[in-house]
């Protein structure tokens, strides 16, 4: 068995973890429906009280006219920002080097709209008002995603993200935000969800992320470009016959989790101060400012993989399923907090990073 193959096991096998909300299995979908009602009436091609009550909802979080629910984020933020290219006749979006939409995307707005990126910033640090200011091409749209998840969640202050919406409506540009994790950035900024999307012209927000519903995601705007979201959604064949299933588990999962994202933030403030203290470990940020951040081992992957997944064998405690490659003597892995941290007996937790400290000592002693 490789490396990777039994660290995946061993997590697998392991009575904790340390992340997450758990296994996303049946059990997902078979809580949420428990008590639901069975003659709820399914939505049909996108209309229908269950969907309709639930974009009502999301609109009121956002403080936004109105939403719309879209099978998939990467559907609701590609024609976002086809409308507000279309409006200004303008085919430029400008965002960060690693957003989801350069890197995970297949180039879906170069290759169906023929949009072009404009990338801002350095590739390891967010972006701030100097590139956007620096700009010296014209753009009819600007994506910020908060938390900037491929460099362990970081975020600009609140103060930046004030002076780029209003450098963005001084110069007639669309502030669109991808906030497929909006709730869980609330409260590093102890703002409400409203007042940070009043700096933005439109919101995206993911159902299956920190919410952990099924799937899905929220577009949430003024009227007039949410009717128009829609008639792309149908030409991307979005309008399923029924998408209850991901509604009401999304609903039910929002009143679940929604008030306690402070829970996720102070533990992963206090989840990263256990890996900093390791031997030959940090995380980014140092200290997290969401329920995310990224952990660095600074050891090959293979050795860590099999010095974690002993670990996971000898404490019953979950710490990673897998591991990512940054070079020949560095590894890494995400943190994304959840229901399950609190559970786990704090003996048990102790007992796992003092082994972690000692084997990763170990391993730079050897090395």
């Amino acid at each position: 068995m490789s490396e990777t193959s039994r660290l995946t096991e061993t997590f697998n096998q392991t009575d904790y973890q340390l992340v997450g909300h758990g296994k996303r299995n049946a059990s997902v979908l078979k809580e949420a429906f428990e008590n639901v009602d069975e003659h709820l009436e399914s939505d049909r091609y996108g209309s229908g009280k269950v969907i309709e009550d639930f974009q009502a909802k999301m609109a009121l979080l956002t403080g936004k006219d109105t939403a719309v629910f879209f099978p998939s984020g990467t559907m609701a933020q590609q024609i976002a920002l086809r409308l507000w290219c279309d409006e200004k006749a303008l085919k430029k979006v400008a965002y960060h080097p690693l957003s989801h939409l350069e890197i995970h995307e297949e180039d879906g707005l170069k290759e169906l709209h023929n949009i072009q990126s404009v990338l801002l910033a350095d590739k390891d640090r967010v972006i701030q008002l100097e590139d956007l200011t620096g700009l010296k091409e014209e753009i009819a749209c600007l994506l910020l995603e908060l938390p900037q998840r491929e460099i362990g969640g970081q975020l600009p202050s609140f103060e930046t993200l004030e002076k780029i919406s209003a450098h963005c409506r001084s110069k007639g540009i669309k502030l669109h935000l991808d906030g497929a994790r909006l709730l869980e950035v609330l409260p590093y900024y102890n703002k409400s969800a409203e007042e940070v999307c009043a700096l933005f012209d439109s919101i995206y927000l993911s159902v299956y992320k920190g919410i952990g519903g099924i799937s899905g995601a929220i577009l949430a705007g003024d009227s007039e470009f949410i009717e128009k979201a829609k008639i792309w959604k149908r030409r991307y064949g979005g309008d399923l016959m029924s998408l209850y299933p991901y509604i009401v588990t999304a609903d039910y999962y929002y009143e679940q989790r929604a008030d306690r994202m402070g829970e996720y933030y102070e533990d992963a403030q206090e989840l990263a101060i256990l890996f900093n203290a390791c031997r030959g470990v940090n995380t980014l940020p140092p200290k997290p400012v969401s329920n995310m951040f990224h952990v660095h081992f600074h050891q090959p992957k293979a050795q860590v993989a099999e010095l974690l997944s002993d670990i996971q064998q000898q404490t019953g405690i979950g710490i990673a399923s897998y591991l990512k490659e940054v070079d020949d003597t560095t590894c890494s892995y995400e943190v994304s907090m959840g229901d399950l941290y609190r559970n786990i007996p704090e003996k048990q937790i102790k007992t796992a990073f003092r082994l972690l400290d000692e084997k990763m000592k170990q391993l730079e002693e050897d090395s």
